[in-house]
């Protein structure tokens, strides 16, 4: 058995690929509703939104793509911003808060 986490987008309900699931070895596992910190790209997305679009203004839509462009072209750049970001510190609710973070 393959298992696949999932988020919650449409396309893994549909009819048509839920009748695939239910002959194929893999097995679908959706993440909870809204759930940030279990899904990276959201916390990925969220980052590249506040660098890229907030508080700016671009006069023309080749602006707005070569700051895009150069977000993805240049990864290292934000690297220790990511690094902080993209890690799976995570906290279970109900379970002691570690020691390092009172």
């Amino acid at each position: 058995m393959i298992h696949v986490i999932c988020d919650n987008a449409r396309y893994y309900r549909s009819k048509v690929v839920r009748e695939h699931w239910e002959t194929s070895r893999v097995q679908l596992l959706f993440l909870p509703p809204y759930a940030p910190n279990l899904n990276l790209i959201e916390r990925f997305w969220k980052y590249f939104k506040k660098t890229v679009f907030y508080n700016r203004y671009f006069e023309s839509f080749a602006d707005f793509k070569a700051a895009c462009e150069t977000f993805f072209r240049h990864p290292n750049q934000s690297d220790g911003d990511l690094r902080s970001l993209l890690t799976e510190n995570l906290v279970i609710v109900g379970e002691q808060t570690p020691k390092n973070w009172r």
